[in-house]
């Protein structure tokens, strides 16, 4: 349930692995706009009624037979176009132009020579640098297109048709190596498109709270409150709409950091209104998980249990219950669906684990349109503090995925020792909010180790931490090998156990964050 924007950038996908970026870069501008799928019929196009619409780039070559091509009519519409790099060819062979293998493939840096004054270019340097990634090129231009800028290997690295403004670009504006990129694609937004810069926190907060108090009425929702970032700015957004109609739960699966299910009580109770249950289920998740070691037999496991929980709780809310509140973000949407573009899914999100369907409501999805930053920046518009808004992401399944193994009272509580350690020399030593995601694992080996002049065989633990912007890339955190050692010290000293730490320098991709 998204709040409908006023102002609209859409981005037809062709397979970039940049054109999430394109989405960041628009919305920094302060312009909503979202990536749909190369093949979107002309008639949703029309409905959504975009300012501009962006062609990214792709793996594809236009001249190869069965290769991604918009609708046609998608150039009659009106409406102000930029193509990047595979983009730039379809505008280019759809106008009849021709592309051809060239002779000599362009990857990295280039530089960029400005060649005609245009808006697409308005305030950019004459010669800057630029991020090439391609093996075909425009060969000669369509009727009435003209060439606005040049590399040293692309004499069409820019080109358009001012009258329909029609543009296309062979480099990729969106990547920071990019150095005119944003302005560049500022002045399309603006310039050509006319758009004014409307996407801001307070307007998504006012849409969005108008949205949900119109379709849930005088019915009434239940929100599964984890404590983390995202269900708290959910639960934040539908609460100001809806006020007591709200019912949040907070599940305490036992599987949580240390002392975290007090945190969230406490946090709640301190900054919600809204109804407020906590349910103390530690017992039968550690049950139900004795024995067990395959990861997704343990998010099977606890995804059905948690059902079985809320489907308690959701007949003892007063009035019943219509509608589901999740905290989806746009990553999760992205991650989920294959059809956005010619490119493979990369995993499966399921928030609350089937729930509408078995409970027959009605999702209420506040955030399904936002990154997690722009969670962030919802979330202190609506007045939360910075305690929850900070929190590093967790997994739904807990510390059961980051327990290799068989989850055990004891390896339960061991790792939830080691855990409160990292977080708390990261907090003393100003590093936690440089971070973006930190956690300790407990491996399913021993090691030999020597503790005085004692032989022990006891366990590993790695511990993980990585920056980002929105956890679709990351790179392991450079912490200081001081600060690491104060760290696996502490760990080897304190929690019984453990004699021998790890520290991951592996970065997304190849890697996933979590390890489970």
């Amino acid at each position: 349930m998204p709040a409908h924007p006023e102002e609209l950038i859409l981005i037809l996908d062709f397979g970039s692995q940049y054109t999430q970026l394109i989405t960041r870069r628009i919305r920094e501008a302060g312009v909503y706009s979202e990536i749909q799928p190369f093949n979107l019929p002309i008639e949703k196009i029309q409905a959504l009624r975009p300012k501009g619409i962006i062609l990214s780039g792709g793996p594809a070559s236009v001249y190869e037979s069965g290769a991604p091509k918009p609708d046609p009519r998608l150039f009659e519409l009106g409406v102000p176009i930029l193509g990047i790099c595979y983009g730039l060819q379809l505008v280019v062979v759809q106008h009849g132009g021709k592309v051809k293998a060239s002779n000599r493939r362009e990857y990295g840096l280039a530089t960029l020579h400005v060649t005609r004054e245009s808006a697409l270019f308005a305030g950019v340097r004459e010669a800057s640098n630029v991020w090439m990634s391609h093996g075909d090129a425009v060969t000669e231009l369509p009727a009435g297109f003209e060439v606005l800028a040049r590399t040293d290997n692309s004499p069409f690295a820019a080109v358009a048709h001012l009258d329909k403004q029609v543009f296309g670009v062979q480099f990729h504006p969106e990547v920071v190596h990019t150095e005119e990129g944003m302005q560049i694609l500022k002045n399309f937004v603006f310039a050509v498109c006319g758009c004014q810069g409307l996407w801001t926190p307070k307007a998504f907060v006012e849409n969005t709270v108008a949205e949900v108090r119109k379709a849930v009425g005088a019915g009434h929702a239940i929100c599964a409150l984890s404590g983390g970032v995202d269900s708290a700015v959910a639960a934040a957004l539908v609460a100001k709409a809806i006020g007591d109609h709200l019912t949040c739960v907070f599940v305490d699966t036992g599987l949580l950091r240390k002392h975290e299910a007090l945190q969230v009580e406490r946090d709640f109770k301190t900054y919600f209104t809204a109804r407020f249950v906590t349910v103390d289920a530690a017992e039968l998740f550690l049950q139900r998980l004795a024995g067990v070691t395959d990861p997704e037999e343990k998010r099977r496991i606890i995804g059905n249990l948690f059902i079985e929980i809320f489907e308690e709780q959701a007949k003892k809310v007063p009035g019943g219950v219509d509608y589901l509140v999740q905290g989806t973000l746009y990553p999760d949407v992205i991650e989920s669906v294959s059809t956005k573009g010619p490119s493979q899914t990369i995993k499966t999100h399921h928030n609350v684990g089937g729930l509408p369907e078995r409970m027959n409501l009605k999702l209420i999805e506040p955030l399904r349109e936002l990154f997690k930053d722009e969670v962030r920046r919802v979330g202190r518009e609506l007045g939360l503090p910075d305690a929850i808004l900070g929190r590093h992401p967790f997994p739904g399944p807990g510390l059961a995925v980051r327990i290799l193994g068989e989850v055990t009272r004891e390896r339960l509580e061991l790792l939830q020792e080691v855990d409160a350690i990292f977080m708390e020399e990261l907090h003393r030593h100003n590093w936690y909010d440089r971070i973006w995601q930190a956690f300790a694992v407990l491996l399913p080996v021993k090691t030999v180790g020597v503790m005085g002049d004692q032989r022990t065989y006891e366990n590993v633990v790695g511990l993980r931490a990585v920056t980002s912007v929105d956890g679709m890339t990351a790179d392991w955190a450079r912490i200081p090998y001081d600060l690491l050692a104060t760290i696996s010290n502490r760990i080897i000293n304190e929690v019984r156990g453990v004699n021998r730490v790890v520290y991951d320098i592996s970065s997304k991709p190849p890697s996933t964050i979590e390890w489970e």
